[in-house]
């Protein structure tokens, strides 16, 4: 190894990385110091940025908790998470996708509610949503007995692991779909919601005058054996930042009109308008089921 100028820097890196046993970690590597190396190149980047940049990769894992995650919210800032999804879903990216992103409030375990049940569990104001949902497989049948896991943020714009004014598992629950691939369930509907702004995240948003809202959507995790387990978000399209989603997430597969009715809803005295209404269909794509992570505890 003979370094005399930064020019010789990327080439005595990568005859090291290219020695890595392993060949996805060397594929991976290789590419990593190629790019990462033609960045600083690029942009002749400072000693007092470089000082500043990993003071930030330092403050985003000390700013994650076990309520909060900084380095995922980041990710999905810079539009990482979204690309990382559509990449691999979709016939390898060449097509559409009911997949999108996990986000960080998934939780494990949530109670099985039966189908036409309610997920408040805590007192809970807003206008009812009565969510039906259709499970199929690539070729349009009806996948049966698939577990359906659904989360979602309150309408004041809080995840109840979030919010210790709500109940344990508010706005959580487990479905299983029937005969015809349905589930179905009664919910208050959400809203859209920012993102905590007091940390790296904010900070970045700040610089670049952007907003840090996410539109109002529900989230869904659904695994059956011989299928990729599907991670969803549907975004409703009449929320003001349906268009400007700070996490890059909205897609035109995930979106949704919810149907605001009036009138008094059919089966449940108690609903007499206005509510709303969400008839959704995921897809399927075949593999072997895998659970993420919970991003935090």
């Amino acid at each position: 190894m003979n370094i005399k100028t930064y020019h010789d820097v990327t080439p005595a890196v990568l005859e090291v990385m290219n020695r890595t046993p392993d060949p996805r970690l060397r594929e991976i590597m290789v590419s990593l110091i190629t790019h990462l190396h033609g960045f600083i190149i690029d942009v002749r980047l400072t000693e007092a940025e470089f000082r500043e940049a990993t003071a930030i990769i330092n403050q985003l894992g000390q700013l994650s908790t076990g309520s909060h995650n900084e380095t995922v919210m980041m990710c999905g800032s810079l539009g990482v998470s979204a690309l990382v999804c559509l990449l691999n879903n979709g016939d390898g990216g060449t097509t559409e996708t009911t997949q999108n992103l996990l986000g960080p409030f998934w939780r494990m375990h949530s109670p099985h509610v039966q189908n036409g049940g309610s997920i408040v569990r805590s007192d809970t104001p807003g206008d009812a949503l009565f969510v039906t949902g259709r499970v199929v497989d690539r070729a349009g049948n009806p996948v049966v007995d698939a577990e359906v896991d659904i989360w979602q943020a309150s309408p004041i714009g809080l995840y109840e692991n979030q919010d210790e004014a709500q109940a344990d598992h508010n706005l959580r629950g487990k479905f299983t779909t029937n005969a015809q691939g349905l589930f179905w369930f009664r919910t208050v509907k959400m809203v859209g919601y920012p993102l905590p702004t007091n940390g790296v995240v904010g900070r970045l948003l700040e610089a670049q005058r952007r907003h840090p809202y996410r539109p109002a959507h529900l989230h869904t995790l659904i695994a059956k054996e011989g299928f990729k387990v599907l991670i969803s978000q549907i975004y409703d399209r009449a929320d003001p930042h349906y268009d400007t989603d700070v996490q890059f997430g909205v897609t035109e597969a995930t979106s949704f009109d919810f149907i605001r009715h009036e009138e008094p809803h059919p089966t449940s005295p108690d609903v007499t308008g206005p509510w709303y209404s969400l008839d959704y269909t995921y897809v399927l794509e075949p593999g072997t089921p895998v659970l993420p992570k919970p991003p935090i505890k």
